[in-house]
């Protein structure tokens, strides 16, 4: 049986790769702790760090242990909270994981005013993850609700989930740039243009599927810069790096230095998903996901 504690002295010390620095932190001796970490090694068979005179570093099977511990611990404090409000006598609270543009388009802080009209004392815990952690909460329940851009697999035998929005990619150019005085532009028009690309980094092939998808249309955008989220974009369009293609809720009160227009032959879309596990624990889990369904249906 796995010790907690053990795996909390495991954590800091591959965080910190040094036995003196990680007892600091955690108030207490140093060869006690070197004697936990020694024990937690032989209990699992494994070999966690290598050793040297100046330091300590994470073997390979280290590393992939560290990420399941720290997943774990995290868990493992979750739970911990539930149980502690449901000793109280609350309803448990609501653990919700999303991404930026859930909050950007309206959709969770909808819901979440909702939920404190009809429950004012109940705890939200809100979660920013990408979506594979994002459902790998929900399998484990220590998230409720997942507020994602793409959706599990249909085939998924825990996982369900429902479209909230698709909200249309418009295209977002300097006031200053020559085509900013058009009504319309064509494919052709951005044809070599620079460009701003909105990239996920944890999806390092999002890059490829941008290009791939202009070019189908027409165009091949020259990439000069890249933004990790949206109002990152719309900030270097405003200070004339070039052009951008940004969702509609994002636009709505842009900065006078930045020109929007519809591309009608573009018909690209960012869309956000809910999803959740098939077996609902507590009422309040159904009752919050039909509020946020209702939110995006509204």
């Amino acid at each position: 049986m796995l010790d907690l504690r053990q795996l909390r002295y495991f954590v800091a010390v591959a965080e910190t790769e040094h036995v003196g620095l990680a007892a600091e932190q955690l108030h207490i001796s140093q060869s006690p702790l070197s004697r936990q970490i020694a024990q937690l090694e032989k209990e699992l068979g494994l070999v966690l760090f290598e050793r040297d005179r100046r330091r300590i570093r994470l073997t390979s099977d280290g590393r992939v242990f560290l990420a399941e511990t720290r997943a774990l611990l995290t868990h493992a404090s979750r739970l911990e909270n539930l149980g502690r409000r449901l000793g109280r006598g609350e309803e448990g609270g609501l653990c919700v994981g999303y991404v930026p543009d859930a909050m950007h388009t309206g959709i969770l802080p909808s819901a979440l005013r909702s939920l404190r009209t009809e429950r004012p004392g109940i705890h939200i815990a809100l979660y920013a993850q990408p979506a594979a952690e994002q459902f790998e909460g929900l399998r484990q329940r220590s998230l409720d609700i997942a507020l994602v851009q793409q959706p599990p697999a249909e085939d998924d035998p825990d996982l369900r989930s429902a479209l909230l929005l698709e909200d249309p990619l418009l295209l977002v150019l300097p006031t200053g740039h020559p085509l900013a005085g058009r009504a319309e532009l064509a494919p052709e028009d951005l044809d070599g243009q620079p460009w701003i690309a909105v990239e996920n980094g944890r999806d390092p092939a999002g890059r490829d599927a941008f290009v791939a998808s202009c070019v189908a249309l027409g165009f091949a955008p020259d990439i000069t810069l890249v933004a990790a989220e949206p109002l990152t974009a719309l900030g270097l369009v405003a200070s004339g790096f070039g052009l951008a293609l940004v969702q509609r809720s994002m636009v709505r009160a842009t900065a006078p230095e930045v020109a929007v227009r519809e591309l009608p032959w573009h018909g690209g879309s960012a869309r956000l998903w809910a999803a959740w596990h098939r077996v609902d624990l507590r009422p309040i889990v159904g009752a919050f996901r039909a509020t946020v369904l209702n939110t995006a249906r509204a």
